[in-house]
């Protein structure tokens, strides 16, 4: 027998029939163009200025003080940094390549882990699109090494723009 208590995280949507569904008090969802972020060498001399603090405004003007806190966000810089040191920890680099190729899964598994922050409402949908493009470019330690100057680089801005 199933019991129909208020019980849960989310609240039913007040409406009639068709209008259910459950309503999280979202923002409108911005979107972040990144044709401009390419890892793959020659790389954008503006890559990590102002490529990155463009990205940085974006993110902090859609986060609308309620998603998207500089710590939150510094979790998936902080895991980058992890994955980029276990490969360059390597000395040659047949040996980076070999490493990267071991962690590889592991670190396109952070585009899950941001979709999960998404889901929770800790980041918003232009910074899950902005970091899945970033892991999803990200193809060998050069483009690992890229992605984690450019990570740095918003941060740095994102801490300029972001939440007050």
């Amino acid at each position: 027998m199933a019991s129909n208590y208020g019980g849960g995280y989310a609240q039913q949507r007040a409406g009639g029939p068709g209008q259910g569904g459950y309503d999280r008090q979202s923002t409108p969802s911005a979107m972040i163009a990144l044709s401009d972020v390419k890892l793959q060498l020659p790389v954008s001399v503006e890559l990590f200025s102002s490529i990155a603090e463009d990205k940085a405004k974006i993110v902090a003007a859609a986060g609308g003080g309620r998603n998207n806190r500089a710590t939150q966000l510094r979790k998936f810089y902080d895991e980058l940094v992890m994955w980029f040191d276990k490969v360059n920890h390597e000395r040659t680099k047949e040996a980076k390549v070999s490493k990267y190729a071991e962690v590889a899964p592991f670190i396109k598994m952070m585009k899950a882990k941001v979709a999960y922050a998404k889901g929770r409402d800790h980041v918003d949908t232009c910074f899950e699109q902005m970091f899945s493009n970033l892991v999803g470019q990200i193809d060998g330690p050069d483009t690992l090494k890229h992605a984690k100057l450019f990570m740095e680089a918003f941060m740095g801005f994102y801490k300029v723009h972001g939440e007050k």
